[in-house]
């Protein structure tokens, strides 16, 4: 494993300390349409599964409070489902699954988006886990499936 905040070429910061997966992604776009690219279930359905399976379920009650679960038809028996904790369109976006907390965070930076994405794990023997388990490699194929996905609606808008 990587030392304490360390960088890879692919956006990925580990950073042990406070045993947190940290992405970050840029995107020649508004803050609100990768935000809404999160939260809108019609076009979550276009990029969230690494592998490029399409999501079967896809619901999402966006509100604190409220829940969401995705899953492919190989994983319909095990969603992705947790519960939305902040929602500051298009700035933030808090989510607890898989006793991990997200964050969603976007920053506009010269015209552009900067799209930094957290999973903050329990305890460093979660973190080591969700590692070994692929959670590093899947998030960030997702996430480039989204910079490809928000380059096509700009192609089209």
């Amino acid at each position: 494993m990587p030392a304490d905040n360390s960088a890879t070429p692919t956006g990925l910061v580990i950073d042990e300390a406070t045993h947190t997966l940290r992405f970050t992604r840029t995107f020649d776009a508004p803050a609100a349409m990768v935000f809404e690219a999160w939260t809108q279930p019609e076009q979550i359905r276009c990029w969230w599964d690494p592998d490029g399976v399409p999501l079967v379920v896809c619901d999402i009650d966006l509100r604190p409070g409220g829940g969401f679960a995705f899953a492919t038809s190989n994983h319909i028996d095990r969603p992705f489902s947790g519960i939305y904790r902040e929602i500051d369109p298009p700035n933030r976006l808090v989510f607890e699954a898989l006793h991990t907390t997200g964050r969603v965070l976007l920053q506009s930076v010269d015209g552009k988006t900067r799209l930094i994405v957290e999973i903050q794990c329990g305890s460093a023997e979660q973190l080591a886990q969700f590692i070994q388990m692929g959670v590093a490699s899947g998030t960030s194929r997702t996430l480039d499936n989204l910079v490809a996905y928000i380059q096509r609606q700009n192609v089209t808008a």
